[in-house]
């Protein structure tokens, strides 16, 4: 496949030559331990993505009927590229094992994304809520040493770090203060709309699973647990939602989605080492392209405007899906005790009433993030191979 080096010359795959097969569609699934973990955060990254491309398509169609044919053909497609990505996962993944790898893509991408942005405010965002997801992947770590005794380090072999951060009971805040100050359109670069789009996509899926998976526990802890981290993960998409500027119209929001899907594509083209996977990468890629032109072209229509508006320029820096580990324990060390006051972070000791007031009563019958992880701390094995006392 030809290096991207200026988005308006890619041109893909034509709509009308995108098909699927079921047997595309359900085809052999990864190995939970033979893969590579980044593999898997890929499969799962990209299912996100496809997820949020189907829901912002849907969301369009009800307020712009003229749009809603190439809504409905472009959601098909992306409805069985997001169905052969999802089915990539194997069925050996318990559900807590699922949510631990979850937890890791919003850590690793988000790390990477922070340090992929040129906006200082935006990466400042992106640093805040990373600190949340890296506690809540030591809360489920501890929610899988005791309710399955399985070592979370074997999900995420050893890329991520399982110590606390911020911890989850500080993370409940009023809606007024997850709001953030959302970039503005006309003078953003395009890698600021792509991550605002994209990490808002993330969330969005995570918070989704933890609401479907959450009531089938039967373990009362777990079911608690969910429903609190379910909570937080509500308050990140409110959180990178509001990134993005409300005055781009649906159609610039369209077509930055589709860029943000090719550039993601292409990003897992250029870094995965499983050659199986990547042949999907390099077919969707060309895939997302076809909808980027197809895109533009409404835009050019319905908007009287050039799409070099919002694409011109060089190919956006590809993000680095690799472990983050020395950024994380920096940004921790230096950046735990921040909290959110409006759209500003501040120090621990300037949070606001309503903050204060909403999180006094949520945690006036017990705190399950608490509950589940009272004298845990991650150990090779579980806790069943520590020594005794």
């Amino acid at each position: 496949m030809d290096t991207i080096t200026n988005l308006l010359d890619a041109k893909g795959t034509p709509l009308d030559r995108q098909r699927f097969t079921w047997r595309e569609m359900s085809n052999a699934p990864i190995s939970k331990l033979d893969d590579d973990a980044f593999t898997r955060v890929r499969v799962i990254l990209m299912n996100g993505i496809e997820t949020d491309a189907l829901r912002l398509k849907h969301i369009g169609a009800r307020m712009f009927g003229e749009l809603r044919e190439p809504l409905a053909q472009v959601r098909r497609v992306e409805q069985h590229q997001q169905t052969q990505i999802n089915w990539l996962l194997s069925a050996d993944h318990s559900p807590l094992e699922t949510t631990l790898a979850y937890e890791q893509v919003a850590i690793e991408v988000t790390a990477a994304v922070a340090q992929n942005e040129p906006d200082p405010y935006q990466a400042q965002t992106y640093r805040f809520g990373l600190l949340e997801d890296f506690d809540h992947l030591y809360r489920y770590a501890a929610m899988l040493d005791r309710l399955e005794g399985k070592d979370a380090n074997n999900i995420l072999q050893g890329y991520t770090d399982i110590i606390p951060a911020r911890p989850t009971a500080d993370h409940h805040r009023h809606p007024d203060d997850d709001l953030r100050e959302h970039y503005d359109r006309s003078d953003a670069a395009l890698i600021t709309k792509i991550h605002a789009a994209m990490i808002t996509a993330a969330e969005y899926q995570t918070h989704d699973y933890y609401m479907n998976i959450g009531p089938l526990f039967a373990d009362p802890l777990a079911r608690a647990l969910y429903a609190e981290i379910a909570s937080v993960e509500e308050q990140h998409v409110t959180q990178y939602g509001s990134l993005m500027d409300p005055n781009e119209s649906f159609l610039e929001k369209w077509l930055i989605h589709e860029v943000m899907e090719a550039y993601n594509y292409l990003s897992c083209v250029e870094q995965e080492d499983n050659p199986r996977i990547r042949a999907i990468w390099e077919r969707f890629l060309d895939y997302e392209l076809g909808h980027m032109n197809l895109v533009m072209e409404l835009f050019k229509k319905h908007e009287r405007r050039d799409p070099a508006e919002v694409l011109a320029g060089p190919m956006p820096r590809l993000m680095k899906l690799k472990s983050q580990r020395d950024f994380i324990r920096k940004v921790i060390s230096e950046e735990v005790d921040l909290r959110a006051l409006g759209i500003n972070f501040v120090p621990r000791e300037d949070e606001g009433q309503l903050t204060l007031d909403y999180r006094q009563h949520l945690h006036s019958q017990g705190i399950p993030a608490d509950i589940v992880s009272a004298g845990y701390s991650w150990h090779p094995g579980t806790e069943l191979n520590r020594p005794a006392p």
